[in-house]
Formats: C-alpha cells, sequence, structure tokens
C-alpha cells in the first residue's frame, strides 16, 4: 500500500490511526527483521528475501510482511529443505531447486515485448545462470536462454548468434578464465552484463580469476557484477530491459 491510499483509509475509516503510523513508518519491525514495506514506491520493486542464513521462520514472517502490500514475493539462495517448510505455508509458493529460488506470485505479472538473453559457458555454470534467468522473469521479461555455449567451443556460441542479436539485454556467465563476455561483447551490439562464477580449478581462487578477466575486458559495451551473483544481473538486465 502507498502512502496516498494508507491517507485514504484513514480518511475513509477503513483504517485507524495506529495502524497507518505504522505503515507510513516505511517498515514492519519484526524483531529479526526490518521489512521495507514502501521500497516499491520508492524503487519501483519491491525487497527481495536474501534467503541464506535465515531461518525457514524468519523467511515466513518476511513473506507475510511483504504479501500485507500485496507484493509479489521473491527469496533467493535456499535449499530444498527450507522450500519445502516455506511451501507447508504457502502453497502457492513455486520453488527452482537449480536457482535455489522460490516465488510467490500474487499479482499478474505484465510481459514487456524485449527479450533478454541469458548465456553461460557451461553446464555447471547452470545454477547462476539460471538465478539470473528466474530473477528476469519474475520481473516480467522474455528471456532466451543459450546454456554450454564458452569459448573452448566457439561455434555453439555462433550458431545461437541471431538469437542473441535478438535480445536487448545479454546476461554472460562463466568460471574458469571468464573469456565468455568478452566474446560476445565484440558480437553484439546489446548491452552486456557478465557474471563471473566460482566455477573452475585452484588458481580461479573461487571465481576471483574470472572477475578480474571480466572486469579487465578489452570489449565495450560490459559491466560486471558480483561472482555468482545471477540475481544482481538479472534484475539489473530487467531495470535495462524495461528501460
Amino acid at each position: 500500500m502507498n502512502i496516498k491510499a494508507i491517507l485514504e483509509a484513514v480518511k475513509n475509516g477503513q483504517t485507524d490511526i495506529e495502524t497507518a503510523t505504522t505503515q507510513l513508518q516505511g517498515f514492519a519491525d519484526l524483531g529479526h527483521s526490518r521489512v521495507d514495506t514502501l521500497r516499491k514506491e520508492r524503487t519501483g520493486e519491491s525487497e527481495v528475501i536474501f534467503g541464506q542464513g535465515k531461518t525457514p521462520q524468519q523467511i515466513i514472517e518476511i513473506m507475510a510482511a511483504l504479501q500485507a502490500n500485496s507484493d509479489n514475493v521473491l527469496v533467493t539462495r535456499i535449499s530444498q529443505e527450507t522450500a519445502a517448510t516455506i511451501k507447508a505455508v504457502y502453497p502457492n509458493a513455486r520453488y527452482e531447486s537449480i536457482a535455489r529460488i522460490l516465488t510467490l506470485q500474487n499479482v499478474e505479472i505484465k510481459t514487456v515485448a524485449h527479450k533478454i538473453a541469458v548465456i553461460c559457458a557451461g553446464t555447471t555454470d547452470l545454477p547462476v545462470a539460471e538465478e539470473a534467468r528466474l530473477t528476469a522473469e519474475f520481473y516480467g521479461n522474455p528471456v532466451e536462454q543459450v546454456y554450454d555455449a564458452g569459448v573452448a567451443g566457439l561455434h555453439r556460441l555462433l550458431a545461437s548468434l541471431d538469437t542473441i542479436n535478438s535480445c536487448r539485454v545479454v546476461v554472460a556467465v562463466a568460471g574458469m578464465e571468464g573469456a565468455l563476455p568478452s566474446v560476445i561483447g565484440g558480437l553484439v551490439k546489446a548491452p552486456v552484463i557478465a557474471v563471473p562464477t566460482s566455477v573452475g580449478y585452484g588458481a580461479n581462487f573461487g571465481g576471483l580469476s574470472a572477475l578480474l578477466t571480466m572486469i579487465n575486458s578489452c570489449a565495450s559495451g560490459i559491466s560486471v557484477v558480483n561472482i555468482d551473483n545471477g540475481f544482481g544481473a538479472g534484475f539489473l538486465a530487467s531495470r535495462i530491459n524495461q528501460l
């Protein structure tokens, strides 16, 4: 509920002053969390729940606070066991185990016309790529998937170039040496969001080598998010796609 709606509810006798005051403070204080209830009004999108490190009960309570505003709910980085506990309370919630994402749709999602491409270098990068894809779709973006298209077999990427060029934004997910975004950046007109993953052998340093490669890319039009941050890439791609 936005500020105008809260004031109208008070004026029409649909809510009391105490409830309205709580709503107007901008957050719901749950003790363990202070849920930002006015974020959608300020930024266009509701607060997203980062599930890692939270108990199932904490997540359930945060979801309830967000649902009070009739918001759709996105929870990232949760296990199958945590998702099962949440689904016992919210049976309409949808869980995707590869991406470790749970969504709950309360209002219809309006889909935009322009598409986003999510490309990953290898099958082991799928969890991060799927996190990016599902995030972008949660915000109403059609997504084209081009998976297992790393530069070690460049013909696989080139075979999907028409599909990639039909998209307005590209998310490129890669571990190892992280060369994929640079190659894509030299082939497409769209902005490229590079996502380094922690996939790789010892000298990969948990994704640091891929991150440094992407930051130092010689291709123009590339931005880089943090290691394994599929959510951040999907969210940024959505923002660009819906400008």
